[in-house]
């Protein structure tokens, strides 16, 4: 997630070197870094249930799952983000060890204070990664999934799976990721994850 851009101005080369030696992420986008801030636990959670179902499906078919501190690249020149989860299939990213270039699928779990920049330029940035065909939007304050996908005229199509649009529970609603051929249940995203007012 985005906080306050730095006033420091970096070629990607040396915001890749530099950023390794640091304590914190940072993101990276036209020379100017931004510094990472913290998810909630109902974001850290949702993370974590899709990330551990996606590793357990996607076990030797050739693909890798990353999460929270895997960095994507949209091109060697950046811009450069951390989503929250991310799958490549792709051979050119099996050995990567900083960045990923080449994802199929990427994941934000939304937050208020960075939902615009997800649904807005983060996106935009992501489009131009020509392996992309899948991103994924999940709120962490209540039950509701964003899918988009590229469709077979290069269109990304949106795809909403929400409780306040369907008369259907958790259970019942499939989600599908078709970049990978997966599909689960909107409930399992959400399992054991407090949605609301935290309680004092």
């Amino acid at each position: 997630m985005v906080a306050d851009p730095k006033l420091i101005y970096m070629t990607p080369e040396e915001y890749l070197d530099w950023e390794e030696e640091q304590p914190l992420k940072y993101g990276y986008i036209d020379g100017e870094i931004y510094d990472m801030t913290g998810g909630t636990l109902p974001h850290n959670e949702i993370a974590v249930n899709l990330t551990t179902s996606l590793k357990t499906y996607l076990r030797g078919k050739g693909c890798k799952v990353f999460m929270a501190d895997a960095k994507v690249g949209v091109s060697e020149k950046g811009p450069f983000h951390y989503p929250d989860v991310i799958v490549t299939c792709d051979p050119r990213d099996q050995k990567a060890r900083r960045v990923i270039y080449h994802p199929c699928l990427i994941v934000e779990v939304l937050s208020p204070s960075t939902e615009a920049f997800d649904r807005g330029d983060k996106f935009k940035h992501y489009r131009q990664i020509s392996t992309l065909k899948e991103y994924v939007l999940i709120s962490a304050d209540k039950i509701n999934v964003d899918c988009y996908r590229l469709n077979e005229n290069n269109k990304w199509e949106l795809t909403s799976y929400s409780l306040d649009e369907m008369n259907l529970s958790p259970e019942e609603i499939e989600i599908e990721f078709t970049s990978i051929n997966y599909s689960c249940p909107l409930s399992s995203m959400y399992e054991d994850v407090a949605l609301g007012e935290e309680d004092n």
